[in-house]
């Protein structure tokens, strides 16, 4: 793994070695305090939680995590330093895992920035803050599982904005599988590809964890999509790497 930790750090310097990442932390923090506030009703609810600000978190994800991955691999190719990187002693696997680390840190930092609207509900009244918790677990986990398709798919171009497009289709697709317009949709015509697509959303996953559960079913869930994701992207390096 110190390979894998070694990319990581190479890559994380290197988003704050630009505006990019200043950038992607103050669209997010304000994104989410203006749906938050607005949209979510924070204080119209009269309620001390933070069930607002985890109801948008991952359609804020589906557009700026793109927006992350797109230069992860599609910016290697283009540069043509995707050999260089390739050809040093560590398995290509490491590679490909320290720059999915280093993206999914990026998103622990944005996501711990917010730690304004913890102080503000705790402040306002007594909340679970176990149940907080669990919601940025959740959150993180999203992230992940965004990261790690934004991550395939870039390497799939070397074009960034192809790479930023196709990333956010495949997320959206995922993300609003288990919507109740397509679940309600599909069991009127197919019931099986009903429960196929709850089964697959990641949104359906994530609601357990801001109603405070976290189960091993959800767990495994995340682990395993962010594990074939990684895999593809392993796969698609080896493939194009001299393209």
């Amino acid at each position: 793994m110190g390979a894998a930790l070694a990319v990581a750090r190479r890559e994380l310097s290197g988003y704050f070695a630009t505006p990019v990442a200043y950038v992607f932390i103050v669209i997010f923090l304000m994104m989410a305090g203006a749906l938050t506030f607005t949209l979510g009703g924070f204080f119209a609810r009269g309620q001390a939680d933070l069930q607002p600000f985890f109801t948008f978190v991952p359609w804020l994800f589906l557009f700026l995590v793109p927006a992350i991955t797109m230069r992860l691999w599609a910016e290697e190719r283009r540069l043509g330093t995707i050999e260089l990187l390739l050809t040093l002693p560590m398995p290509q696997w490491q590679a490909v895992l320290g720059k999915f680390l280093a993206a999914w840190l990026f998103c622990a930092i944005a996501l711990l920035l917010t730690f304004p609207l913890i102080l503000t509900v705790n402040l306002l009244g007594r909340p679970d803050n176990g149940l907080i918790l669990t919601g940025y677990l959740g959150c993180l986990f999203v992230a992940g599982a965004y990261l790690a398709v934004g991550s395939a798919l870039s390497a799939l171009t070397k074009n960034q904005v192809i790479a930023f497009v196709l990333a956010v289709a495949v997320c959206f697709l995922f993300a609003a599988a288990g919507s109740p317009v397509v679940t309600e949709f599909l069991t009127t015509r197919l019931p099986i590809l009903a429960e196929v697509a709850r089964g697959l959303s990641i949104t359906e996953r994530f609601n357990g964890f801001i109603r405070g559960v976290i189960a091993l079913r959800d767990v495994i869930y995340f682990a395993s999509f962010i594990a074939f994701w990684l895999f593809v992207n392993a796969v698609i390096v080896d493939q194009r790497k001299t393209d």
